[in-house]
């Protein structure tokens, strides 16, 4: 995510807040300061990052161990990982909706139907997924109707959104874990779009200097944007050459060019719909990094993305 992190916070956040707060005009007064005297230079704020790294770092770790012996141990376990990640998005999406915008996109036919949706893309491939998507949308449609008829088309039109951007993205993944390398492919595209992550954070906080979409995310830079690129191509180089059955580096070239710019317009969209709900996380369930939803915004958009491609350049899926 091509951020910069500012002093004491998180940008994005910070920016939009302290705007409009009122300052006093006219000439400082230093009622301290001896005649004569001059000012001391002022001292230039040191950047830091606006999270708890401790936490955030023990949290990506667990996270990390849990993903990782799921995936190559038992891989029906994974599905049973995306589909918990799925639930527990879909509940945060929900709740922040009721609560910002008096939005109430029924989380029952959601779950149960985002559930559907990631099994059965495992079992039957992307013609489950569709069967599973259609069936959610006509159980939205009906539950909602057991609720009074006022905003009933904003409501069901939420639902079918989030039905869309949490359970039938993340459907992706279990397409790319049912392949016969499958598990190294989801290995692949969480570690393509970790190093985008990272190479965007890393080059933005150090050289980001041109703002990439301010009225959207004003600390993600042009240059965090040219690391998420650039780390991402030659991790993709290494990664589809060593790692996927009948892959080459140059594959893993434009694999990494795609990766980072669905992980980049991932984070932007979620930050669109952060600053739309006027709140600053999706939700607290994990230390320093917010919500799920905090962590899946360049996952889910990456997902279909990264799927297609890998069957496009080994011809399975």
């Amino acid at each position: 995510m091509p951020i910069v992190p500012p002093a004491g916070g998180d940008q994005d956040d910070r920016d939009g807040h302290d705007r409009g707060a009122a300052r006093p005009s006219g000439p400082p007064v230093h009622a301290n300061r001896p005649a004569g005297a001059h000012p001391s230079p002022a001292t230039p704020p040191r950047k830091r990052a606006g999270r708890d790294l401790r936490a955030a770092i023990g949290v990506g770790v667990g996270l990390g161990a849990v993903i990782l012996a799921s995936l190559f141990f038992v891989k029906d376990v994974f599905v049973g990982v995306i589909a918990a990640a799925v639930v527990v998005g879909l509940w945060e999406l929900t709740s922040r909706l009721r609560e910002q915008k008096g939005i109430r996109a029924p989380l029952v036919p959601l779950a149960l139907g985002g559930v559907a949706m990631v099994v059965a893309g495992y079992l039957r491939g992307p013609e489950g997924a569709w069967v599973a998507m259609a069936l959610t949308a006509l159980a939205v449609l009906a539950w909602r109707m057991t609720d009074a008829p006022e905003n009933y088309l904003r409501d069901v039109t939420a639902a079918l959104f989030a039905a869309f951007y949490v359970p039938f993205l993340a459907t992706f993944v279990a397409l790319m874990l049912a392949a016969d390398d499958g598990a190294w492919w989801v290995l692949v595209f969480l570690v393509l779009t970790v190093v985008s992550d990272t190479g965007a954070y890393a080059v933005g906080w150090r050289f980001g200097t041109h703002k990439l979409a301010p009225r959207i995310s004003p600390g993600k830079t042009r240059e965090g944007l040219l690391g998420a690129v650039g780390f991402a191509m030659v991790a993709g180089a290494l990664c589809v050459e060593f790692l996927i059955d009948g892959g080459s580096w140059w594959e893993g070239l434009l694999l990494g060019l795609a990766v980072a710019g669905s992980a980049t317009l991932g984070d932007l969209g979620e930050s669109m719909i952060k600053r739309d709900l006027g709140i600053k996380d999706m939700g607290t369930l994990l230390p320093g990094h917010g919500g799920i939803m905090d962590r899946l915004d360049s996952l889910l958009p990456t997902a279909p993305v990264a799927w297609l491609l890998l069957v496009v350049f080994t011809g399975s899926g």
